[in-house]
């Protein structure tokens, strides 16, 4: 087991955090990316697994890769409370982005194990493999199997190398085993950085987070006239990186204007042939749009691809849109988090709700079991990046939290 902070609580939390961000639990030099299925993989569940089981944890793997440490009820079939987060790294990653959420959940459980305490419900301490989506072309495989909201279909994909999910190591006809029943799991868990800097603009540690946004992304197409640089007067010219441009810039404005949780993206852009000398004879980029309601979502993509067509038209321009990603908001259960805010309090903390903008694997959860979502403080609201930062501090009162709810969910169970 790799050797860290022995004391308990959640400065060992984020410490072990640290410990996975080099060799062997990463698989690049100089940085931090743990892809699903690789080598660091395999190590990460194997420190992991250590740490479960001196937590008072039996351990398993299920169908899916996804590590599991269960610790018992008081009573027996007790149905469980998971508590999950992902294992997986973006590349060049940060070191708690998923891990953190694992590592309390093992911390809540040491604290039980330690007071010989248990509850009425059994506690599933669960280590998803592949949220990011960062080695095969696909993301929350993992959690999508265990809700069963996974098509075998979607297992049928390879890494940018070629090798198959069979071939990375997992039985693909086996794989939806994973599934859980309704009546085993009752209830969702999961703390995570916030990545955003909402809290640390409030001097707040941690917040219940209300739901996961509605999100809208399209491929934009956008074409006009590749021509010589030199030769087409100005003028003359049918050139669409311009236009491209100034639909990025009303994407910022029409989501800065409609003066709610609505945002606007456009993360890839392309031009076409992409030589110094042409002008572009089309532009390609991607338009993503999150709010936390389906209808400001909607309100503010309108508002964007109808300045686009305006665009277009103006400047005789070819406009082709695709939405390519429609996922609805994934709200958190108003009972679970009345508890989290009850927890807040019991902590010494503030009541603070806010609104996730980024996908996690308690959006899938919720087609399983009712949800919450804990969020930590990160410094400058920096994730995806390895400057992410999270003070053993705010770990400590994230711990606090989530074993306040706990004993509120116990006592909720022992009332019926």
């Amino acid at each position: 087991m790799v050797s860290v902070l022995s004391t308990p609580g959640g400065a060992r939390a984020v410490a072990r955090c640290d410990a996975l961000r080099e060799a062997p639990y990463s698989d690049m030099e100089g940085g931090l990316y743990r892809g699903y299925l690789t080598p660091a993989y395999a190590a990460a569940q194997e420190a992991l697994t250590g740490w479960m089981e001196e937590a008072g944890m039996q351990v398993r793997r299920d169908a899916a890769a996804n590590l599991i440490g269960r610790y018992e009820a008081s009573r027996p079939d007790a149905p469980a409370l998971m508590i999950a987060s992902h294992l997986d790294s973006v590349r060049d990653g940060g070191a708690y982005d998923g891990p953190l959420g694992i590592m309390l959940g093992i911390e809540c459980v040491a604290a039980l194990h330690a007071k010989g305490r248990r509850f009425p419900f059994a506690i599933e301490v669960y280590a998803f493999g592949d949220e990011e989506g960062s080695r095969f072309p696909a993301a929350m495989l993992t959690s999508r199997a265990v809700a069963g909201t996974l098509e075998r279909g979607a297992l049928d994909i390879a890494d940018g190398d070629g090798v198959t999910l069979a071939e990375a190591g997992v039985d693909v006809d086996a794989y939806l085993t994973a599934r859980r029943a309704r009546g085993d799991i009752f209830a969702y868990l999961e703390a995570h950085i916030e990545q955003g800097p909402v809290l640390e603009a409030s001097g707040l540690a941690v917040g219940t987070v209300t739901g996961i946004a509605a999100q809208l992304r399209y491929a934009i197409t956008l074409k006009g006239l590749a021509g010589h640089a030199g030769t087409s007067a100005m003028p003359l010219r049918r050139d669409p990186l311009p236009g491209a441009a100034q639909m990025v810039l009303a994407a910022e404005e029409l989501a800065a204007a409609d003066m709610s949780d609505a945002v606007a993206t456009v993360g890839r852009i392309e031009a076409l042939p992409g030589a110094p000398n042409v002008i572009p004879g089309e532009v390609r980029f991607t338009l993503d749009v999150r709010a936390g309601d389906v209808r400001r979502r909607n309100r503010v993509a309108e508002a964007i691809l109808t300045r686009c067509q305006a665009i277009a038209a103006a400047r005789a321009l070819e406009l082709d849109v695709a939405c390519i990603h429609d996922l609805p908001p994934s709200p958190c259960d108003e009972g679970l988090m009345k508890l989290l805010d009850a927890a807040h309090e019991s902590a010494g903390q503030q009541v603070f709700r806010l609104v996730s903008g980024a996908g996690h694997d308690a959006m899938n959860m919720a087609g399983l079991c009712p949800t919450a979502m804990l969020f930590l403080r990160c410094r400058g609201g920096i994730s995806h990046n390895p400057a992410e930062h999270v003070e053993p501090a705010d770990a400590e009162v994230a711990l606090a939290v989530m074993l306040g709810f706990l004993d509120r969910l116990g006592e909720r169970h022992h009332a019926r």
